[in-house]
């Protein structure tokens, strides 16, 4: 990955990402949750403020050791224990139905293998488990959509693999039956990452 990628950009995510608006956004995401919740792409802890207390564990993937450092003071402000399993979502070091929920937060557009994820997840959850994800897709506006394919290359090399372009709802929807859906945009960051798309599915 190079020391960019190592050491800069998860610090400037980080910071990136604490605003107001995406706070607001990752309560929606978390409210309500429970039981044993795993976080694919858990970066810097952001989400772990949200978390309700009856959430007994958060089980943590991700691949950076310094966003893990960066998350460290989130964690330890947290009463919910935080457990790292692993740096890769497409193969989860985890048994089948055994987590309650499982969330992403701006995390597939990065994975490689997008598909392989989603179906790794859907192994994990337990049958009347959630997946609930917030996650910045290809644009409905054509204009949006061409700027989110010609500038795909360069922002790819700046956020060290996230694809702008991804279309990655209709495969959310092939993994899962979606129960809620919203869709939207942030009104930070480039415009090509500023649609999104947020909600909640079931393994049914």
């Amino acid at each position: 990955m190079g020391f960019y990628g190592e050491q800069i950009l998860p610090r400037v995510t980080d910071r990136a990402l604490r605003g107001q608006e995406a706070a607001r956004l990752r309560a929606r995401v978390t409210a309500g949750l429970s039981g044993e919740v795993l976080e694919v792409g858990f970066g810097s802890g952001l989400n772990m403020p949200f978390y309700p207390a009856a959430v007994k564990r958060v089980r943590a993937v991700d691949p950076s050791a310094v966003a893990r450092k960066l998350a460290a003071d989130r964690v330890a402000a947290s009463t919910v224990p935080v457990e790292y399993i692993g740096a890769d979502a497409q193969a989860l070091k985890l048994a089948d139905a055994s987590v309650d929920h499982v969330v992403s937060v701006l995390t597939l557009c990065t994975i490689p293998a997008v598909d392989r994820a989603l179906a790794e997840i859907r192994r994990v959850i337990k049958p009347d488990g959630q997946y609930l994800f917030l996650e910045h897709v290809r644009s409905a506006d054509p204009k949006v959509a061409h700027s989110q394919d010609r500038w795909e290359g360069v922002w790819g090399v700046i956020a060290q693999g996230c694809h702008p372009n991804r279309d990655t709802f209709p495969r959310i929807e092939s993994a899962f039956t979606i129960d809620q859906v919203e869709r939207s945009e942030v009104p930070f960051g480039p415009k090509i990452v500023r649609p999104y798309v947020l909600g909640r599915a079931i393994a049914g």
